[in-house]
């Protein structure tokens, strides 16, 4: 079974549609104590990371998803959720989970004068880094996926990155250290290349879904 991460700050419903799709077993759950008996854990999110810290720890998830990095179960955070696994964020000068050593940087003010626009919206194609990663199986290098965020993932150690996108610098997106695995963009978004992330997360297969 999947656990989906509900803090008030998430991008639930498309997760939660994107897994229906699939016919994935998910509990979606505000309660950490719901989630304990899950197999894997998704942590999505949107928003600010200020408020983000707030409503986890309104909750107890900051506890509770520590203790399940710890507990070598499967964790994948997307979008914000990639972001405040890390140890601090630009965004308001947040400290965050700490379960992958590095920061979150806010793109640079220079962005502007290269005609980039901040945020970074929009479909953007990803390569591997590292030898990408199982998530990846089955998705060509070079695909699209859907990106929203104004700050970027900037991990201690380059060699956990497995995927990255090209906007005026090479924007790391996506992560693996150990049993954590995150994406800076929206699988859940980002049509059929998405749904095949997602199932190779779950365990599960791509036929018969459909696009949300």
């Amino acid at each position: 079974m999947t656990g989906i991460v509900d803090y008030n700050a998430g991008n639930i419903r498309s997760v939660e549609l994107a897994l229906l799709s699939l016919g994935v077993e998910y509990r979606i759950s505000r309660t950490p104590a719901d989630l304990e008996s899950a197999d894997r854990l998704i942590f999505p999110g949107v928003g600010e990371a200020a408020f983000a810290m707030q409503e986890l720890k309104k909750a107890g998830f900051d506890v509770f998803l520590k203790d399940w990095a710890r507990s070598g179960k499967p964790l994948l955070g997307v979008c914000l959720g990639s972001q405040i696994i890390f140890e601090h964020s630009e965004e308001r000068d947040t400290p965050c989970l700490g379960l992958i050593p590095g920061s979150v940087r806010k793109f640079p003010a220079s962005f502007k004068e290269k005609g980039l626009k901040v945020p970074h919206m929009g479909w953007n194609d990803i390569a591997w880094k590292n030898g990408g990663s199982r998530l990846f199986d089955g998705i060509p290098e070079h695909s699209d996926f859907y990106f929203v965020h104004s700050y970027y993932i900037d991990p201690a150690d380059p060699s956990v990155v497995t995927a990255a996108a090209d906007y005026g610098i090479s924007v790391p997106c996506a992560v693996k250290y150990g049993n954590i695995e995150a994406v800076q963009f929206h699988p859940e978004k980002s049509g059929a290349h998405g749904l095949v992330l997602l199932a190779n997360y779950c365990g599960a297969s791509t036929k018969g879904a459909s696009v949300c």
